[in-house]
């Protein structure tokens, strides 16, 4: 009798100790923080998902990394949560010029950059590593992207070797597609217009200089397809719907070295752009999303982003760690807007330009195509 008892009170204490440990498991995974990250969507956030978010989780599985692709819209929702006193977003992916604008508005926090990032891995400060791509005292710079364009090999006459290839409708007839604003379109109008690029902005800061840029692109008006998602013309392209193509550089890249189009990219006055993080005011988070931010923008990080994207690093510590994408074994260096090759006519996006002069010519351009 005595040693059935102390067996029932030994079932009883381990069972109680599995309920509790049970329990206390259950209890962590539904404290889990959730952290909502705003990006682009498609190849892009699968490259921070494979480098940044996933490793991150691994390593803290009290955190649950949210994916939102609402990054075109940034700005406007920023806006919209700030006066609605209601933040949801934690981290936000944003374009330099966007990144100025939501600084300047009091919309981002301010960044500590040498305080809040690791040190690059050959021992500078974050400031030194990043140098001059920290355009804003609130934004922590991720990627060298461009815009560049993408055709069709299979429907042109030869090759498209100038960005003025795309008003040349006799030589390359057919549709164009080309991003629903004027940012980049509005440059590459008046460089083909030819103005000196060293002097498009001096000119694009004009009402002449605007109107002329417009009227370079009425001259194609009609055989333009508007996108306002990046992954509309890799598929508009694929399809055939257009013979050429804008779009960001690692789109193209996806859709000729992973899907195996017949597209071939046009580099010449490909836009340099940046692209990095920016903290909303108020998020509820601040303290997991500072610790986020300092791995997902260490060096290692950065350069593993690249196994899987053709988007440069931009720790100077990083490019030399950029090697084989992950999956097709490739060298990514030459599909990198960098690389000599591809960056021998290339134009840097002013980002203070955009950030002054970007709501008053957006009226302008809409304006237009309402016509």
């Amino acid at each position: 009798m005595y040693e059935g008892e102390s067996m029932k009170t030994f079932v009883r204490v381990i069972t109680i100790s599995v309920v509790m440990t049970m329990a206390s498991f259950l209890g962590q995974a539904l404290a889990a923080t959730e952290l909502v990250v705003v990006s682009w969507g498609g190849a892009y956030t699968a490259s921070q998902q494979n480098a940044y978010h996933a490793p991150y989780m691994k390593k803290n599985p009290g955190i649950k990394i949210i994916n939102d692709d609402s990054a075109g819209s940034a700005v406007a929702k920023l806006r919209a949560m700030k006066q609605a006193g209601n933040t949801t977003w934690d981290l936000v992916d944003a374009v330099a010029s966007d990144a100025m604008r939501l600084c300047d508005e009091g919309l981002v926090d301010e960044i500590d950059h040498n305080s809040a990032l690791a040190n690059g891995a050959d021992g500078s400060t974050a400031t030194e590593d990043f140098g001059d791509f920290i355009v804003s005292p609130c934004f922590v710079p991720q990627i060298v992207y461009s815009t560049a364009f993408g055709y069709r090999k299979d429907k042109v006459s030869r090759p498209m070797t100038s960005v003025c290839d795309v008003f040349d409708l006799k030589t390359f007839p057919g549709k164009r597609s080309l991003e629903k604003k004027p940012i980049n379109n509005m440059e590459w109008a008046l460089i083909c217009d030819g103005v000196s690029p060293s002097k498009v902005y001096d000119v694009l800061g004009t009402d002449a200089g605007q109107k002329r840029a417009l009227a370079k692109l009425d001259t194609i008006k009609s055989n333009v397809v508007w996108w306002t998602a990046g992954a509309q013309t890799p598929q508009l392209l694929a399809d055939g719907e257009v013979v050429v193509g804008s779009t960001y550089n690692g789109r193209l890249f996806k859709a000729i070295e992973v899907d195996k189009q017949p597209i071939a990219m046009l580099w010449d006055w490909q836009v340099f752009d940046l692209d990095g993080w920016v903290v909303p005011s108020g998020t509820k988070n601040k303290a997991e999303v500072m610790k986020y931010l300092r791995f997902a923008t260490d060096t290692q990080r950065l350069a593993d982003q690249a196994k899987w994207i053709s988007y440069g690093p931009t720790r100077a510590s990083s490019a030399p760690l950029v090697g084989n994408h992950a999956d097709l074994g490739i060298p990514m260096a030459p599909h990198m807007p960098t690389d000599p090759n591809n960056a021998k006519t290339t134009l840097l996006y002013n980002y203070e330009f955009w950030a002054d002069n970007r709501d008053e010519i957006d009226q302008t351009f809409n304006a237009w195509l309402a016509k």
